[in-house]
């Protein structure tokens, strides 16, 4: 279901940004940045590709910990596109949002590997 809803949502915004896309392993879809791209771009094609397939995981049946073990790479990705921002970006009011975010997904990334200690299977 997951990579359902990631490929009808990945595909039409690859093909409005240009973007090429190709098939992993796993039958993930994977972008590529179009040629002449640049640096930011291709930063936020690595980190989309990097949380996607962090994402991909074995199911446990465990509600809570599937849902644990899904959302750190999300929100790492989230970290990960903030930073490319702060590295290429220049308006003021984006930077202070890259950083918030920055700063709000530390603490829940933080409170999941936490919560996961605490939970062993």
């Amino acid at each position: 279901m997951h990579l359902l809803r990631l490929t009808s949502v990945a595909l039409p915004a690859a093909l409005l940004v240009g973007l090429a896309l190709a098939k992993t392993d796993h039958g993930m879809v994977k972008m590529t940045a179009p040629e002449g791209a640049t640096d930011a771009t291709k930063g936020y094609v690595d980190v989309m590709n990097t949380m996607s397939m962090g994402m991909l995981q074995d199911f446990t049946s465990d509600a809570d910990r599937d849902f644990i073990l899904g959302m750190i790479p999300h929100h790492q990705g989230a970290v990960d596109a903030a930073r490319v921002v702060l590295a290429h970006g220049t308006d003021p009011a984006v930077r202070a949002f890259a950083e918030a975010i920055i700063a709000a997904q530390a603490q829940e990334i933080a409170f999941m590997k936490d919560w996961l200690a605490k939970h062993p299977q």
